[in-house]
């Protein structure tokens, strides 16, 4: 009899182990990958699970009954699995992401910009499909982190471009870029830090705040993006005013939360000892949630020096 779970990577690994292999006892929280500032959501957090034999404090590294699920053909998913496949996916988001950038100046300002939407929806449309149906395909993720590339180095061109003309300093765009990149790996390693010590704790209740945050967010941008065909700049979320300040930290703020449910998502797997194949599922939860927080990180910086420029 299977083990079911509402974990999308779990429920897979564990309908794919061998027909009559044993499985842990234990359901799985849902697992999905934020959005990360498109106007759009990816699968939903915040299904139930049963708590017999999953503490909550700690989620300490025990043995489970019948051993790890192995499917067929598959070795156990180490963690060093998600390090290496999230190293490649995000080497491919930066190398697409360098190229766009410097086509923007002084070389094809409109290629940067059509790379740049092509990024955008291509990205939408594979992230949705890989998502909801649970991808572990090297190709089409590493396709998507191409996309993705392309998108962050035409936006980022673009804001760069924008803060230099307006405080007339031409080194201010390479300073803004660097910044975001050094914020996004600093809240990463701070995120990380809170999870591992259990400062901060991936409850139910958690997983359903920041569920529902990621959803309100994607609805506002949404309905910013919608506005802005009407109203120059929309109901004003992404502009360098106060309320887009306000907004942008919150956005930040809930990106980084989203880190810690990856984490958790990972650790999950670890202790079903799903196939290793999945780490490409992870891997790329890991990119969505890093793409997102990168790029509130850089319009929040933006803002924040077009404020004081100005």
């Amino acid at each position: 009899m299977r083990m079911r779970s509402s974990n999308p990577v779990l429920k897979r690994a564990l309908q794919q182990a061998p027909a009559g292999a044993p499985h842990q006892g234990y359901g799985q929280q849902g697992y999905g990958q934020p959005g990360y500032g498109q106007p759009y959501p990816q699968q939903g957090y915040g299904q139930q699970y049963p708590q017999q034999g999953y503490p909550q404090q700690g989620y300490p590294q025990q043995g489970y009954p019948g051993g790890p699920v192995q499917g067929a053909g598959g070795q156990r998913m180490t963690i060093d699995d998600v390090v290496v496949r999230t190293g490649m996916t995000l080497g491919v988001v930066a190398l697409f992401a360098v190229v766009n950038y410097f086509l923007f100046d002084p070389f094809a300002p409109g290629l940067t910009l059509g790379l740049m939407i092509v990024g955008a929806l291509g990205g939408l449309v594979l992230g949705l499909v890989i998502a909801f149906k649970q991808i572990t395909n090297p190709v089409a993720i590493l396709a998507y982190a191409a996309l993705e590339g392309l998108l962050v180095g035409g936006l980022s061109a673009l804001l760069a471009s924008s803060l230099e003309a307006t405080t007339g300093d031409a080194g201010a765009g390479g300073a803004l870029v660097t910044q975001a990149v050094l914020g996004t790996v600093v809240v990463f390693a701070v995120m990380l830090a809170l999870y591992k010590f259990r400062i901060i704790k991936v409850t139910d209740g958690f997983m359903k705040v920041v569920m529902y945050a990621t959803l309100g967010a994607a609805a506002l941008m949404l309905v910013n993006f919608v506005a802005s065909f009407f109203v120059a700049g929309g109901i004003g979320i992404r502009e360098p005013s106060p309320l887009g300040l306000v907004v942008g930290l919150v956005f930040v703020v809930i990106a980084a939360c989203t880190l810690a449910l990856e984490f958790r998502g990972i650790e999950e797997g670890l202790n079903a000892g799903i196939p290793d194949k999945f780490a490409w599922q992870f891997a790329f939860g890991l990119t969505v949630s890093l793409v997102w927080l990168y790029i509130e990180i850089l319009r929040l910086l933006w803002m924040i020096k077009t404020i004081f420029a100005e």
